[in-house]
């Protein structure tokens, strides 16, 4: 299973929550979804901090959920 659909599923979120969240259409987040459209790093960032956890756990790269502690950077926002 895809792991942006199996994370949003586990916190009971449909297509058309999160892509009001990511203000985009459901449709382009169903492609994201699927692997048929790349997710742009700005959403993969906004995604991160939706699901609360790293882009490198949406991208495969780990298997660990837990985010990062926040940068300086970040925080300053």
């Amino acid at each position: 299973m895809n792991r942006l659909k199996e994370i949003r599923e586990d916190k009971n979120l449909k297509q058309t929550d999160i892509s009001k969240l990511l203000n985009v259409t459901q449709v382009a987040y169903s492609y994201y979804e699927i692997g048929k459209r790349q997710i742009p790093i700005d959403l993969l960032k906004k995604l991160a901090r939706i699901y609360n956890v790293s882009i490198d756990y949406l991208l495969y790269m780990t298997d660990e959920k837990k985010p990062y502690p926040k940068s300086i950077m970040e925080k300053e926002k």
